[in-house]
């Protein structure tokens, strides 16, 4: 099978010859590539030969543009702070949405006009015209709640939920309107996977996200549903109290971050669930002797059942050794 036919049937449910292996991997892609961060962030072209040079030496059934999420804020005219070695950051003591009255001028960005938003449809285009036939080309958007924090601040969000929860419905529909049309073009660029990063989700308890995200993220899961492609979603963090929501947003894939035991996550989505992950980045895998990630995977199986794909509970860290990946890719290639 090819890496597209093995994720392909994990998502329906249907044999495979063995598990898919997706994880996470940018500025391991980078280092790998011998490229510095801040052009495999800023170049799409580049990001796509290091992701493909990536997939091809440790047989991921994957490629992703994946980068940073800070694009969308920057062709909104964010201030974002480059690196040359590590992700773009979007400034958080100059929000572009420091005055609530700013929402109403904003107009979602056009993806196809030059910006960071149209450089990843040029990684997406170019993996999908050198691996689109072998490998799931994934595109990447940023959740509803995690796109609210990058323009209104962390901290402003937090306190809007409560003083103001009309304003906070206004930024999530203008959030998702935005990532639907970035979404949409990244398929027509050549994605067969959309991926949705919603990291900021995991720091709000049930209530709020029961009241404010989930809705949002269903909605915009629909809409990329409606362009024919699957959907993974992302939350980084501790997601224990939010699992069975994220079960609800309908994704075919949910990762899940170390904090949060696949068993909970089992319990809370049921049997049919894709789930991906979710070994501790750090401790685990780039800290871990091949030996012990081999016997983490297999907890993680056991736990997760049939619907499961091989990956870490976060992105692959820069200095994980080579042979910890392979004890990764080798554990996908020997279980079914």
């Amino acid at each position: 099978m090819t890496g597209k036919e093995r994720v392909l049937a994990a998502i329906r449910g249907e044999a495979a010859d063995h598990l898919p292996l997706m994880p996470i991997t940018m500025m391991f892609a980078a280092d790998h590539a011998s490229v510095p961060y801040g052009c495999y962030a800023a170049d799409g072209a580049v990001l796509a030969e290091a992701q493909l040079r990536i997939a091809e030496e440790y047989g991921f059934d994957h490629v992703s543009v994946i980068s940073d999420p800070a694009r969308e804020v920057s062709d909104l005219g964010g201030v974002i702070e480059w690196f040359d070695d590590q992700p773009p950051a979007i400034r958080g003591d100059a929000a572009l949405i420091d005055d609530k009255t700013k929402l109403a001028a904003l107009v979602v960005p056009d993806p196809h006009v030059p910006g960071r938003m149209n450089d990843r449809l040029c990684g997406v285009r170019r993996l999908a015209e050198r691996a689109g036939s072998s490998l799931m080309v994934e595109g990447w958007v940023e959740g509803p709640c995690a796109m609210a924090a990058d323009l209104r601040g962390m901290n402003a969000l937090m306190l809007d939920f409560a003083d103001d929860p009309q304003f906070v419905n206004d930024l999530m529909d203008f959030a998702v309107r935005m990532e639907v049309r970035f979404a949409a073009a990244q398929v027509a660029a050549g994605a067969t996977l959309m991926g949705i990063g919603d990291a900021a989700a995991s720091l709000v308890g049930p209530r709020i996200y029961q009241q404010f995200v989930l809705g949002w993220e269903q909605r915009l899961v629909e809409q990329i549903h409606a362009l024919g492609v699957p959907a993974r979603l992302h939350v980084c963090g501790n997601t224990k109290r939010i699992v069975r929501g994220m079960g609800e947003t309908k994704c075919e894939i949910v990762d899940l971050d170390f904090l949060t035991p696949i068993s909970d996550a089992r319990a809370a989505m049921g049997a049919d669930q894709v789930l991906l992950g979710n070994l501790d980045p750090v401790r685990t895998l780039r800290d871990g002797t091949p030996e012990s990630i081999y016997a983490a995977l297999a907890e993680c199986h056991s736990h997760a059942g049939a619907r499961y794909i091989v990956g870490a509970g976060c992105e692959v860290p820069r200095g994980t050794p080579e042979e910890n990946m392979r004890a990764m890719a080798r554990y996908a290639a020997e279980h079914n």
